[in-house]
């Protein structure tokens, strides 16, 4: 996976762009980091979206690295697919196995980096012990299930929570928020220790080029 972690990354939801023309949304982003998938099951969320079909047909237009959100439950069935597929981060929520650590250990198998990733209630000690494991913590700042959601201002002492756990333990890992984030918010997160931000709508709603210039000035990563 390409990108050191500790560095700020910007991570369009492509749950916001156009899907009559993906393409052309994917290539208006090619300036960013990496892509978040956000993938939905209608059973683990109330939302379905897309499977493995729409990573393939993406993956070859983009350099970006690829972190598969899974909010699926029994994420462990499909995981090789989507690495398959794409994938170069596959994250799934603790919530929704019985057993973290053999789902962590599938994913690594895979060659893919592993992301766990919290709803608002679900709060970090239930993943504490799991940090040395993974590449990668992704807290919802949002309830999960749809975009274009409000930010929960709530979050940001989980933000902080998680960040001082991952210093504490000298641990390589990028801390993710998902939910709101906009030029507004962004510099808020950033403040309490996230480094990877997850963006849809205020992204791909309007000037693309423009919203991604207002985001990453807000974060001082232009």
């Amino acid at each position: 996976m390409s990108s050191l972690k500790g560095e700020i990354k910007i991570s369009p939801s492509i749950l916001s762009a156009d899907f009559s023309c993906l393409e052309k949304s994917v290539e208006e982003v090619k300036d960013t980091e990496w892509l978040h998938i956000d993938v939905m099951d209608g059973h683990f969320v109330p939302n379905i979206t897309f499977g493995t079909c729409v990573i393939k047909a993406i993956r070859s237009k983009s350099e970006h690295v690829f972190d598969t959100h899974l909010m699926i439950s029994e994420p462990e069935k499909y995981i090789d697919e989507f690495v398959e597929a794409g994938s170069d981060m596959v994250t799934f929520h603790i919530e929704a196995v019985e057993d973290v650590e053999s789902v962590i250990d599938t994913i690594k198998e895979s060659g893919a980096g592993v992301g766990i990733s919290l709803k608002p209630n679900t709060p970090f000690e239930s993943a504490n012990k799991f940090l040395p494991y993974v590449d990668l913590v992704l807290i919802m700042t949002v309830e999960p299930g749809f975009g274009g959601q409000s930010f929960m201002h709530e979050m940001v002492p989980k933000i902080r929570e998680v960040r001082k756990a991952v210093d504490d333990l000298g641990c390589d890992i990028d801390i993710s928020v998902d939910g709101g984030i906009s030029p507004k918010t962004a510099p808020v997160v950033v403040e309490n220790g996230a480094n990877v931000l997850v963006s849809g709508s205020s992204i791909f709603k309007g000037d693309v080029r423009l919203n991604l210039q207002e985001l990453k000035r807000s974060t001082q990563v232009i």
